[in-house]
C-alpha cells in the first residue's frame, strides 16, 4: 500500500467515525455574530466588540475605504467604518475578515497547503462577488447580496482545512503536497457541513458546501451556488471539462457573464480587483 494510500483511508476513517478535530471560529468572529444578533446593538457597541482584535479592526476600516463599499471618501476610526459599512453587512464582512487566523500548522509544508486553501477561497470569493455584481447590473435586483456571497465563497470548501490539518499528524505519509490538496478537497463535502453546522451558519451555507462541485444549475437560478460553481470555472477547477463547458454556456445564457472568457470583461476585472484588494 503506497503512502497516498495510507493517508486516504486515515482521512476516510476519521470523517466515517467523526473523529476530525473541526476548526472553531476565531473569538472575535464569535463575539460579532452573537451581538449582531442582538435586536438592540448599537454601532458604537459593535465597534467596541471589533475593537478587541487590532488586526481585524484595521482591516474593517480598509473594507471601509475600499472600492468594495463603492465609497471614496476615506474614515480613519473604527466607529466611521462601521457606520459606513452598517449593521446589516458587518456580521459577514467581520466574520469574512477573521477567517483567514484558523488557517495556520506549525507544520512548514502542511501550512503552505494551508495557504493555498486560503488564497483559493479567496480567488473564488473574488470572482464570485464580480460576478454577481455584473450580474446584478443587468438583471435588476436579485435578492442575491455580495458580501453573503463572498462569505460563502471563503467557507465553501472548509472541510478541506481539518483533512490537511489531520496530515500534520501523519507527517510519514504527507508525501506528494498537490495530492493533499485534491485529496482534501475532494474529501471535503461531509466535513464541510459538520463544520458549518457547528459554527451556527444557516442552511443557505449548508447547501453552497453540499452541491458547489455538482455541475448543474441551481432550480430555479441562478442562486449563490451558482456564482461560486462560475468562479471554479474560471478557476479550470473542474475535472469533466465537457460538463465545465455545458454549465458555463449555461450562465452566459442566463447573462450571469457576457461570453466564454468574461475574467477579461472589464467590469468584471474591475471588482474582481477590488474584493481581492480588501484580503491583501
Amino acid at each position: 500500500m503506497t503512502a497516498q494510500q495510507q493517508l486516504l483511508q486515515i482521512l476516510q476513517h476519521k470523517i466515517q467515525h467523526d473523529q476530525l478535530l473541526l476548526p472553531t471560529l476565531p473569538d472575535v468572529a464569535l463575539k460579532v455574530r452573537q451581538r449582531s444578533a442582538e435586536p438592540d446593538i448599537s454601532l458604537n457597541e459593535m465597534a467596541d466588540v471589533i475593537a478587541q482584535d487590532p488586526a481585524l479592526a484595521a482591516r474593517m476600516i480598509r473594507v471601509a475605504n475600499s472600492a468594495f463599499m463603492g465609497r471614496s471618501i476615506k474614515v480613519s476610526t473604527l466607529n466611521q467604518a462601521v457606520t459606513r459599512i452598517g449593521l446589516s453587512q458587518i456580521r459577514n464582512i467581520a466574520i469574512a475578515m477573521a477567517l483567514e487566523q484558523i488557517f495556520v500548522s506549525q507544520h512548514k509544508e502542511v501550512q503552505r497547503q494551508l495557504d493555498a486553501l486560503w488564497q483559493n477561497s479567496i480567488e473564488v470569493a473574488s470572482i464570485a462577488a464580480a460576478c454577481l455584481t455584473f450580474y446584478n447590473s443587468k438583471v435588476g435586483r436579485t435578492g442575491l447580496n455580495k458580501d453573503i456571497l463572498t462569505l460563502m465563497a471563503l467557507v465553501h470548501n472548509i472541510g478541506a482545512l481539518p483533512l490537511i490539518s489531520e496530515a500534520e499528524r501523519q507527517q510519514d505519509l504527507l508525501g506528494d503536497s498537490r495530492f493533499l490538496l485534491f485529496l482534501a478537497s475532494n474529501l471535503a463535502i461531509e466535513v464541510s457541513v459538520r463544520i458549518l453546522f457547528a459554527w451556527g451558519f444557516s442552511e443557505p451555507f449548508h447547501e453552497v458546501a453540499r452541491t458547489w462541485q455538482t455541475l448543474a444549475p441551481c432550480n430555479p437560478g441562478p442562486d449563490y451556488t451558482d456564482f461560486i460553481r462560475l468562479a471554479n470555472i474560471a478557476r479550470d477547477g473542474y475535472s469533466d471539462k465537457e460538463l465545465q463547458q455545458r454549465l458555463l454556456q449555461h450562465y452566459i445564457n442566463l447573462q450571469m457573464v457576457p461570453e466564454e472568457n468574461f475574467m477579461l470583461h472589464p467590469d468584471i476585472q474591475t471588482v474582481y480587483q477590488d474584493v481581492r484588494a480588501i484580503f491583501s
